[in-house]
Formats: structure tokens, sequence, C-alpha cells
């Protein structure tokens, strides 16, 4: 089957026998997910927690629909990390009376299938994106319950003077600003909150995605003394910044590398250069949220390994449109972005989730690190598997 329309048919049928079904037979949820390209990884984690998500829906007798019983059915088609195809298979989706979009990863294509989704009026929950511009465009069906921008600007200050002494600080700040809508919001973000929290931004440069040569960025942010560095590069595009740090000797004492060192990948790829990397994707399976520790035993069974950074909020997205579903008591899709707008959820595994006007969710903000090859919880340090690791050891003393 060819990748550009590649479908992935979840079927879990673990109602009980006999149990009655309703007019539609099932609740038909719709996600365009990159499962090749260059989100390839993040996009495994989007469905894998989907996946789960549904699966255990189905075994606790499905979802609940003008008092009948209905199981779940996911499709999911892969965009090939193309916002070109994302619009054409989210289009596609359209037509199989979905419920639901469930959104994929990466902010671009997010950008691209919200717009989708608005034009169709179909609800859709999304995770794995922060741009918080999309959400200034008036959407009615878009809801992201994931820390967008703003939030991500402020916890990244916030965390570092929460463990280091004013003395011990990084304040020298270097931006590496991807040439998208979200490298230039968060690095805008980053500049604008810098002197709040007492640091100062000595070097700001642009690059592009897929770009194999960034030396230069890492040249001039030596020479400016830079202490901390802050970017949101795709995961190709971060592993290039962390190898041609190393290869010029560029040692800042700390740095924030967000959605680049989401997946294991990052660990298996830059082996112990990949460590003290920091990053915020979301979540992590140390959280102290309902259902966290038993999805995260499931994963562990499953693939050897606790339960990945994404596969969290993407469970939580299914949890927030089953509940949606039950309380509109319908299959109209208005009816559920109505219920979707008042979501007031207490117990989901990214804590509790409600929707702000604008379809973002004040959901909690964690900061992950790499640390001896795995991702350790560092905040908030309520939850913490390990203390924050600083400053990163030099790259010849690794």
């Amino acid at each position: 089957m060819a990748r550009s329309t590649l479908w992935v048919s979840l079927l879990v049928l673990a109602l009980a026998a006999g149990s009655a079904a309703g007019p539609a037979g099932v609740v038909k949820l719709g996600a365009v997910i990159p499962l090749t390209g260059r989100f390839a990884s993040g996009g495994a984690q989007v469905r894998t927690g989907y996946e789960m998500a549904v699966e255990d829906l189905n075994a606790r007798g499905g979802v609940r629909v003008g008092g009948q019983s209905l199981r779940v059915e996911l499709t999911i088609l892969d965009d090939e990390s193309d916002p070109t195809k994302t619009v054409s298979r989210m289009e596609a989706l359209a037509q199989q009376d979905i419920a639901a979009y469930l959104g994929g990863f990466g902010s671009d294509l997010h950008a691209a299938a919200a717009a989708v989704a608005e034009k169709n009026r179909i609800p859709y929950c999304g995770v794995a994106f922060a741009l918080w511009g999309i959400h200034q465009r008036g959407y009615k069906y878009l809801f992201s319950p994931f820390p967008k921008s703003p939030e991500l600007a402020i916890e990244t200050y916030r965390m570092l003077n929460g463990y280091l002494p004013p003395d011990q600080r990084p304040r020298r700040v270097a931006i590496f600003a991807e040439r998208t809508d979200w490298g230039r919001e968060m690095a805008n973000l980053w500049s604008i909150r810098s002197t709040e929290f007492g640091y100062q931004v000595v070097f700001q440069g642009e690059y592009t995605v897929g770009t194999r040569d960034m030396s230069d960025l890492v040249l001039r942010a030596k020479a400016a003394g830079a202490e901390l560095v802050l970017a949101v590069p795709t995961p190709p595009d971060g592993i290039t910044l962390v190898r041609q740090m190393k290869e010029l000797d560029f040692n800042p004492k700390a740095y924030v590398l967000i959605r680049a060192p989401d997946a294991p990948a990052w660990g298996q790829s830059l082996g112990k250069d990949g460590d003290y990397t920091l990053l915020m994707p979301g979540w992590h399976h140390a959280v102290k949220f309902p259902g966290a520790s038993e999805l995260s035993a499931k994963h562990q069974q499953r693939f050897g390994r606790p339960a990945d950074v994404l596969v969290g909020p993407s469970y939580a997205c299914v949890q927030v449109v089953a509940d949606a579903i039950q309380r509109a008591g319908s299959l109209d899709r208005e009816r559920i972005r109505e219920a979707m707008a008042s979501t007031n959820l207490r117990a989901t595994v990214v804590g509790p989730v409600r929707f702000r006007p604008d379809g973002t969710s004040p959901v909690t903000t964690v900061v992950v690190q790499w640390q001896a090859g795995r991702q350790e919880l560092v905040w908030p340090r309520q939850f913490a598997t390990r203390p924050l690791a600083y400053p990163a050891t030099p790259w010849r003393s690794r």
C-alpha cells in the first residue's frame, strides 16, 4: 500500500456479547498523523496514545450515546509530514461521517489541519503542538489540552530560577530561531520574558528547516559568551545542532531544545552527547495524575519502556473527546463541539482539563531532561524523578 494512502483502522470490539449499538453502530474518530517523514518519530507516539485510549474505551464498553453503548472506531491517515497532504487527508476523513478529528504532530501540520476542521465544522482535538498564534484566529472547533508557547517561555526561566541560586544561573542567552511561525513565536516570547526573569539575550539568529550547516549560528553564539541555548528544532535539525555544537566546542551550561528530543531516537542517535538536553513535551509518565501510571505500565508491557512523553497527551485527547460525546448525548458535530467547549474534566492522564475561549487549556507544563540516556522529569519539582543536571558537562569530558 502506498505511503500516501496509508490507512490504519483500529477496530477494538470489546463490547459484551449482545450489547446494543446505536443508529450509527460506532463512534467514528479520524486522525491525520505524520507516520513517515521528518516528524515520524513524534507521530508514532501520538498514534500509540490514540490507539491505547481507544482500546481502553472499548474494553470498558465504548462510549455511551443516547443511552446506548457504542464502540469507537479510529481511522488514521499518514500525511508524510507534508502540510499539503494533511489538508487532503483531512478532507478525505470528513467524508467518513466522523464525530471528531484527532490531530497529528508538529505546529505547521496542526495549523493546516485546524483550518480544515474549521471549514468543515468538525471538532478537532490536537496535542504535540505549542503554536499559540493559531488559537488567535477565532477558530471555534479547535481544542488543545497541551501547553502553548507563552507557558513554555515562562516555565523555561521559572524552572531554571527554581533550581539555581542567582549567582549560578546561565543568564546570557542565545536563541536559534527556526524560520517558521512557531520558531519566531517562541523566539519572541523567550526574548520578551528574558528580562523579566533576569536573563539577557546576547545572540539571536534564524535558520531554515532542514539546514545542514548551523556553524555560523553556533560560532556567533559562542563568541557572544552564551550560557543558555534555546531552540525548537525538528528532530533532524536538533541532532545536527548538537553535533555541530560539539564539533565547534561550544559548551553552554544549559540548552532547551523543544520538540527534537521528544522521541527515544534522540538518545539512540546521540548517545552521551544527547544528555543534559532539556525538553518540554507536555507530559511525562511520572506525573501523579489519574491513570498515568497504569498507562505507562501497559506501554512498558507492550514496548519494553515506560510510556513515551507524547503518549499521555494523545491519550488525554481521546478522553476529552469521549467525554464530550457522552455529555452531548449525540453524534451531532455541533453538539459535540459545544460539549468540548464546556469541558471540565478533573481526572485525565494529563491532569485537569478545561478550555479557554480560544481552545487552549491551562494544563501542567513539564520540563524533562535527558540524563544517562533516559528522559527524567525535572519540573515541576513535586513530580521530579531526578533533579536538574547542571551545568552540562563539556563535550570533551563526557
